[in-house]
């Protein structure tokens, strides 16, 4: 079996301007408090989902989240495919009601306590290749004679007239997308699959302070008429900036075993990957700030042994340089780290290790500068993929 070398890291040093990248609850900036200051934090969750978009979209392939797996099948059905709409309807419910996942009923918006017949919610979310839907409604189009005969979903106990193991055969399906970030679900046999990615939340390099944007917005009736005067909403929201580290893994055997011996496939995965972590961005609250910036380092490495992050490197808040800014000193404090933790590790489990940036020179702790980011990434991949072994 084809086995490359283990690890590819990826490392980003990238500056964001005035943004809430992510939320929490109370639509707060996200912090953490690390080396005993306060830093600016973006889930791991929350890039993550930014990260699964851009991959998606250069791999050509969908992965689709959701407890409302049926209703995607009734939409094909009564738009593309022409059923009636109280069938299409009955056959959502009946699909969604057909595996091992508990389920429930929606409830009625305009009455809290009423459930609404045919609108089944899984109790936990699927997680399948977007072609799942339209490979569920050709099994509810091969049983439409029976759905036609059959009872509508009106309680959890109702029993579905599709095949189960034929729905779960669908639900344990997979594509790249599932392949390289996993997948969580207990409900159906085998359907789990280990991802292959781990990504760390990112967080500033520096102390960061957060700030309270008030704003306004004025009524246009009002300030037409000029009969009344002042805003016609008035509020705040929270932002921050700061010189963000990012850090992922790719643990390349366990995509290997993901996909079966297939290396044009494991180099264009893992190639979509690293592409997508170093241009992907968080869309919150993106119309109103803009923060479309790219990352000022790019630090690719190659290992045999075990994944390698630097966050350590920030643990003491990085200070301002003399002009001001955190971008420069924090790739300086990257590379001297980088340098250390190799010193102590030893080289033997590094294949490769190179960078790209905004800086010419001067990062000789982050091995070989590249000139853009597509060789960085090709370096990186065509040694990892010719360096290792077969077994």
């Amino acid at each position: 079996m084809f086995l490359p070398a283990r690890f590819i890291d990826i490392h980003i040093i990238q500056s964001i301007p005035f943004a809430n990248l992510n939320r929490d609850d109370t639509n707060s900036v996200k912090t953490v408090q690390y080396g005993n200051v306060l830093r600016t934090r973006v889930s791991s969750q929350s890039w993550k989902r930014a990260v699964r978009g851009v991959f998606e979209d250069r791999i050509g392939q969908a992965a689709l989240r959701t407890r409302r797996i049926g209703e995607r099948v009734t939409r094909l059905l009564a738009e593309d495919r022409a059923w009636p709409l109280d069938l299409a309807e009955r056959a959502g419910a009946h699909t969604a009601a057909a595996s091992s996942i508990k389920f429930e009923l929606a409830k009625d918006p305009e009455d809290p306590k009423q459930s609404v017949t045919n609108k089944v919610l899984t109790n936990a979310m699927v997680y399948v290749p977007e072609t799942a839907v339209a490979d569920l409604a050709d099994l509810a189009t091969e049983y439409r004679e029976a759905l036609q005969g059959a009872k509508d979903i009106k309680k959890p106990a109702d029993k579905s007239v599709l095949p189960a193991d034929r729905v779960e055969t669908v639900l344990r399906s997979r594509n790249g997308v599932i392949n390289l970030f996993g997948r969580m679900l207990a409900e159906v046999d085998n359907a789990g699959v280990d991802g292959a990615v781990q990504v760390a939340h990112a967080l500033t390099t520096h102390e960061t302070d957060v700030e309270l944007d008030y704003f306004s917005a004025v009524d246009d009736v009002t300030a037409t008429w000029g009969d009344q005067t002042g805003s016609g909403h008035m509020g705040h929201t929270e932002f921050s900036a700061g010189t963000f580290y990012r850090y992922a893994t790719i643990d390349l055997r366990d995509l290997a075993h993901n996909i079966g011996e297939n290396p044009d496939e494991l180099r264009e995965l893992t190639t979509a990957f690293l592409n997508a972590f170093i241009l992907s961005l968080p869309q919150a609250k993106k119309n109103s700030t803009a923060p479309h910036t790219i990352p000022d380092l790019a630090h690719i490495c190659v290992r045999t042994d075990r994944p390698l992050s630097y966050a350590a490197a920030f643990e003491s808040p990085v200070a301002a340089s003399g002009q001001g800014g955190y971008g420069a000193p924090s790739r300086t404090t990257l590379s001297e780290y980088a340098e250390a933790a190799n010193l102590l590790l030893g080289t033997n489990g590094i294949l490769t290790s190179g960078w790209a940036g905004v800086d010419a020179k001067g990062l000789d702790g982050l091995g070989t500068r590249h000139t853009s980011f597509n060789t960085l990434i090709d370096n990186a991949i065509t040694t990892a993929l010719t360096t290792g072994g077969t077994a």
